[in-house]
């Protein structure tokens, strides 16, 4: 396969969340690892790069925010019609890194989406880690992604939303997800693992408050998906040093990846 040359997929259905935060489930048949990406293009428009925000058979989900040339004129495709894609590119999250291990995901607004799948496995397979927690935050709530599977979730792992722009909620926390860390409760918290993903400012507080509590640097993961362009190494546009973030990631254990944060 010529990694160069996207395939067709066909739209299934369209999810939208906001007004500028839609999730299209689209055909593919293949392997996939949660935090792996896409190539979406359109020609005449380009091409971007989305991450995976959920899995299944014969399909995988893209969660895009319309805010750009490419973006916004996906948005202007919906169910039976079909977009082109390349990949799956990328590392993805290894979920058995993380099984019989007390887990903390950690994500901020969109970069809830790469986690939507580790997040998903384990609520719905609690068997396979010691205890599952997400925190997750957005600016409000009428921003919230995935809202139905948080709930869902729920009932099995506990799920905890804050909102960072909002004065008072009855549902939900409020402020950042770092004024919320060190209320988290652990059995062993050396042994303890963590993803974290969202803009840069959210993945540098919460990891130096991860620290702060007890994690051990090698137990924590990160995802530099925000920095993918071409995905194959080509464009330079993700080097960092000698490193190629959309080939060697973007999924980094973070005594690797905290090089990389801005």
């Amino acid at each position: 396969m010529n990694d160069y040359l996207p395939f067709v997929s066909r739209i299934l259905s369209v999810v939208k969340h906001t007004e500028i935060e839609y999730t299209f489930r689209l055909s593919y048949d293949g392997v996939v690892r949660p935090g792996q990406f896409f190539e979406v293009s359109i020609p005449k428009y380009g091409e971007a790069p989305i991450s995976v925000s959920g899995i299944g058979d014969g399909w995988v989900e893209l969660t895009i925010r319309r805010v750009g040339k490419v973006t916004n004129e996906v948005f202007e495709h919906y169910v039976g019609d079909t977009l082109l894609l390349r990949g799956p590119l990328g590392n993805g999250f290894a979920l058995d890194l993380f099984q019989g291990k007390e887990l903390l995901v950690v994500a901020g607004g969109t970069g809830a989406a790469p986690v939507r799948g580790v997040i998903q496995h384990f609520a719905e397979h609690p068997q396979d880690c010691k205890a599952l927690t997400a925190l997750v935050s957005f600016k409000k709530e009428n921003e919230i992604l995935f809202r139905d599977d948080f709930s869902r979730w729920s009932n099995t792992a506990n799920i905890l939303l804050t909102m960072t722009r909002q004065q008072e909620s009855e549902k939900y926390l409020l402020g950042r997800v770092t004024n919320h860390i060190p209320n988290l409760q652990f059995e062993n918290i050396k042994n303890a693992v963590a993803i974290v993903v969202g803009p840069a400012d959210l993945m540098q507080s919460a990891v130096a408050e991860l620290l702060k509590i007890g994690f051990q640097e090698k137990n924590i993961w990160i995802s530099e998906e925000r920095k993918m362009c071409c995905g194959l190494g080509k464009c330079g546009h993700c080097r960092v040093g000698k490193t190629y973030i959309c080939l060697e990631g973007p999924v980094f254990n973070y005594t690797d990846g905290k090089m990389f944060l801005d």
